[in-house]
Parts: C-alpha cells; sequence; structure tokens
C-alpha cells in the first residue's frame, strides 16, 4: 500500500501535486494543541517527501514546499482572526486575507527546507535496494535537519513568530506520554525535540517502494524507537522529581472571563474594575498573599503610573500583607515626548508601585504597525498610537516571593528568550495574557501548551494568568498544579512551586540544538557525495547512485 501510494503521489503534477501538498501540510494541525493526535505527521511529513520525490525541478520543489507551509500555517494561525473580529466594522474585511498573506509568506519557509532536502535527489529504480533505504534515510534525516533549523530561523527573523514548533505536540501533560516526552527539552530545548519527532514522522517515508526487506524497517523503526526511548527516559526523571512549595505563599490567579468586544467598551471600564475586586476578595482566606491579575486587566481609564487615587482604588484586590500584580497601560510624557507601554505593576494595598516592567517584545500588527507608509491601517488593538518597547526582560524582586521574571503575552513563546542574559536568575516565570482576543478558538491551547515548554527548559515555575484562561501554576517540569480552563469564569488559588535544578538548557539556551540539527544535515550530505564519488570511482556510474 506505501508502495503504490508512494508513486502516486511522485507522479502528481500542476495544480495536482500544490493540492496534494496544501492537504498534508493542513493534517499536521491536529497533531497539535487542542487535539494532541501526534500519529497524524505520518500522514503529513512523509506524503510530502513522496511529493517531493517527483519535484524534477527547483520552481516545482520551491511550489511544493510553499504549498505545504501554506497549508500548515494557515490552519495554525487561523485564530487570529478573532482579532480582527473584535473591531469588525474596521478589520473585518481584511481579517482573512491578512492570515492568507501571513501564512503564504510563512509558508516559504518550507520551500528552504524542500530546496535543501532536494540535495539528496531521490533513490531511482535503477539504484541497488541497499542504496535505496540508505538514500531515503540519509533524506529524512537532511529534511529533518533543515526543518529544525527553520523553525529557529522563524524565532528571530522579522523581529520572529515561532509559532507552533513541531516539539509542541507533546506539550499535553495531562497524559503520561506528553508529560514524559516534553522531559528531554531540560537538556536539547524544544529545537532538539522538533528535530526528534521529525525525525519519527519522517519514518514511512524510508518503506516505500519495493523491495520490502529487513533493513527497510529497522531503519524507519529507529527514529521512532529513539523517540520511544526519550519518553522513558523522561518517564523516570518524572518518577524521581517531587514537587516542593515556596512557603507562606499562596497565590490567586484572577480569571475574569471578560469578552474582548466588552473589554473595548470604555463605557463597562468602571464595572469591569469592580468584577475583577469583586473575584479578588471573595471568599479569601487568611493564607492568600499575593493576588495576580493578567495583561491589561487594569482598563486604561487613566495610567496607572500617573494616578496615585486609580492605584489606591485598584490595590483594593491586594492582600493585607501582600501584593496585587497586575497588566496595564503605562503612559510617560517628558521633554523627549511622550509614549505608552504595555505594561505589569506591582501595588502594595496602599497603592504604591513596588515593581514595574515595560513588555520588551512587542507584538506587530498588534501592538505597533509596521510599514505604516504602506498599510493604510491602525494597528487593531485600537487605543492611542503605538505602544513603546521597553529595555528588555529583567528579574523583579518584590516583598514575600522569589525573584522572578515577568512575560507578557507571547513573550513566553519564544525558546532561550524567557530569563535576562545578564543579573540575577529568577526562581519562576510569570506569564500574564489576554487571550480574549481569540475566543474559543485553538489559539489560547497553543498559546499555553507552548508556554508549558518554558517551565521544562528552564526549569523554572509557570505562573500564567490569562484573562478569559487558560490560568494555571506549572512547577519546573511542566506538570500541572492547578489549572482553570478555557472560558471559564473564576480565580485559581494555588501555591507557588519551588524551582527545579537549573537545567543544560537554561546554561547554553539553543546553542546545542542548534549544533546537532547542523551536524545531522551535514552526516547527511557528506554520506550522500561520499557514496556517490565512491560509486562514481568504481565505474558503475550513474546508472547505481546519483
Amino acid at each position: 500500500m506505501l508502495d503504490a501510494t508512494a508513486r502516486r503521489l511522485s507522479r502528481l503534477t500542476g495544480w495536482r501535486r500544490l493540492a496534494a501538498a496544501f492537504i498534508f501540510g493542513s493534517v499536521a494541525i491536529f497533531a497539535f494543541a487542542p487535539f494532541y493526535a501526534a500519529p497524524v505527521l505520518w500522514l503529513s511529513f512523509a506524503p510530502l517527501l513522496w511529493v517531493l520525490d517527483g519535484c524534477k525541478t527547483r520552481a516545482s520543489t520551491i511550489a511544493a514546499g510553499w504549498a505545504f507551509g501554506f497549508g500548515h500555517f494557515a490552519t495554525s494561525y487561523y485564530w487570529l482572526t478573532s482579532a480582527f473580529m473584535v473591531d469588525a466594522d474596521a478589520f473585518g474585511v481584511i481579517a482573512w486575507p491578512a492570515i492568507m498573506a501571513l501564512s503564504a509568506a510563512v509558508g516559504l519557509f518550507v520551500s528552504i527546507v524542500a530546496i535543501v532536502t532536494q540535495f539528496i535527489p531521490p533513490p531511482t529504480e535503477d539504484d541497488m535496494p541497499d542504496d535505496r533505504v540508505m538514500r531515503r534515510a540519509l533524506r529524512v534525516i537532511l529534511f529533518a535537519a533543515a526543518w529544525t533549523l527553520v523553525e529557529w530561523l522563524r524565532s528571530w527573523i522579522f523581529t520572529g513568530f515561532p509559532w507552533n514548533p513541531l516539539a509542541a505536540v507533546w506539550s499535553e501533560t495531562t497524559t503520561p506520554i506528553g508529560g514524559a516526552m516534553i522531559q528531554v527539552t531540560a537538556l536539547i530545548g524544544t529545537y532538539g525535540l522538533s528535530l526528534l519527532t521529525a525525525f519519527a514522522a519522517l519514518a514511512p517515508y524510508v518503506l516505500a517502494q519495493p523491495p520490502r526487506f529487513r533493513r527497510a524497517w529497522l531503519t524507519a523503526a529507529a527514529p521512532v524507537v529513539l523517540l520511544a526511548a526519550i519518553g522513558a527516559g523522561g518517564a523516570v526523571r518524572l518518577m524521581s522529581a517531587t514537587t516542593a512549595f515556596v512557603p507562606d505563599v499562596k497565590l490567586r490567579l484572577v480569571q475574569a472571563n471578560i469578552p474582548q468586544t466588552e473589554r473595548a467598551r470604555p463605557s463597562l471600564w468602571e464595572g469591569q474594575v469592580k468584577d475583577y475586586l469583586a473575584l479578588s476578595t471573595a471568599d479569601r482566606t487568611d493564607d492568600i498573599t499575593h493576588v495576580i491579575w493578567g495583561e491589561a486587566a487594569v482598563p486604561p481609564i487613566t495610567f496607572l503610573n500617573l494616578s496615585e487615587r486609580y492605584r489606591q482604588i485598584v490595590a483594593q484586590a491586594a492582600p493585607a500583607r501582600g501584593l496585587l500584580i497586575t497588566g496595564g497601560d503605562r503612559g510617560v510624557r517628558d521633554e523627549s515626548g511622550s509614549a505608552i507601554y504595555n505594561s505589569l505593576y506591582a501595588l502594595t494595598p496602599a497603592g504604591d508601585v513596588a515593581a514595574q516592567y515595560d513588555k520588551s517584545h512587542l507584538v506587530p500588527f498588534g501592538e505597533y504597525m509596521p510599514m505604516r507608509w504602506l498599510i493604510p491601517y491602525d494597528k487593531i488593538t485600537g487605543g492611542i498610537g503605538d505602544f513603546a518597547a521597553g529595555a528588555g526582560l529583567i528579574t523583579l524582586t518584590v516583598p514575600g516571593l522569589p525573584p522572578f521574571t515577568p512575560l507578557i503575552c507571547y513573550e513566553a513563546v519564544f525558546s532561550g528568550r524567557v530569563t535576562p542574559d545578564a543579573g540575577e536568575r529568577p526562581q519562576w516565570l510569570l506569564n500574564v495574557t489576554n487571550d480574549a482576543w481569540f475566543g474559543m478558538s485553538t489559539g489560547p491551547y497553543q498559546h499555553y501548551g507552548t508556554a508549558r515548554l518554558r517551565a521544562v527548559e528552564e526549569g523554572l515555575p509557570l505562573v500564567r494568568t490569562a484573562n478569559t484562561g487558560i490560568s494555571a501554576v506549572i512547577d519546573g517540569y511542566g506538570r500541572t498544579v492547578a489549572e482553570l480552563g478555557l472560558g471559564q469564569r473564576g480565580v485559581l488559588d494555588a501555591p507557588l512551586p519551588v524551582a527545579a535544578a537549573r537545567t543544560v538548557f537554561a546554561m547554553g539556551g539553543n546553542a546545542l540544538p542548534i549544533i546537532l540539527a547542523t551536524l545531522a544535515g551535514i552526516y547527511a550530505l557528506r554520506s550522500y557525495f561520499r557514496r556517490k564519488r565512491r560509486y562514481s570511482h568504481s565505474g558503475q556510474g550513474s546508472s547505481s547512485y546519483t
């Protein structure tokens, strides 16, 4: 069956080839949150390589890779249309065109992977059986290496948008397999796990086309067995890991579940503040030491930093001997001009600012408009002008809490970039976000799953407060201590886990996974060209190895 399927796909041409690649790219989304059906990757990645087997020109290779990427990212990014619909009169008409344009542009990254993979041509009918298996195995290694390096490239080029790295298919930890699989990120990070996952996802490619024999099955099984061994090692790690908690600290995470369409109406802001205050104080026990609200939970009736009276009102949520930590805009006006920041405040019960952080990695089109000279629209979040970027990640020290690094919204999705480069290392991560922009789509689930990977990579607990969910407390091994689901209204009272031991990844960052991916690609290319030279020198010519 695989033989016939491979032949049929490799013989596709024109629009049929592009349609098939698009479908295979789209299918991959079911491996990610909230579906987590990782085996569907076998129905996505291996068929793409069979399609590439039939591409005889560079243009057809680029087109097939792009079509796969377009399908993959269109289904990955569709939830962004929800943000445009908050102000549908102004932005609704461009919602789908904008997302399709973004997906089409990012799809070009997969074209890079396809072109690199074709450096090792597909096997031919003239090749010896052993050579066919070897050639396919080397193409698998090269594809997986290129995919991993391109994932990393997506994380920083054009400010970066590393959404749905392949490793995220394992980020569901309510089942034992997901929690075990992601433990390896403490060593080789998200991109290292993506590399291993890509190897396993491509395994069926090796089995196609006759003759079938034991070596093909052993070669195909090897990456799957390796991935299973990684999972087994992760399970052992979890069995020996206990979750300790910081003494005398108990958090209350407030999830008011106010739809973004209501959050955008100034006439409702006063009532929303009262709503947050009521949730913060209702049935609150004396052991609650800190209350945490989400990103921009304080509406800009006025800027918190400019109004002592407004701070005192909001700070009523703080426990008597603790703090309120909340997101809210910050306005600055001085001799150099004025600026607005997307900020986080730590407020004492008296309304004093104990600490603050300004978001440093802003969302293009959401928090500022790039290329204003070309695009005749304001940023989709509205407000007065663009946000300004803060100076960078910092470690905050506030009364009653271990030092922590705040991460606002999608700052938590950047592997290796969630702690400061210098200064004191945090003991936990605080991610405040406003996923209300994305409603009940797949976006909040994927955001949550990717943020979970940061906890395991760094060995640091992650506290996540989202205005409409998902809010959670996660320990340094990625295990959920407490969780409040998407679209639920309420509070989450939970202790703060103690940091796990500092991980290898925390010390070296993405250097190790990038080196591994690069070495894998070099190995594949070197092995292919070495075998090609050997056949050429033996006089067997192109009929045996080209």
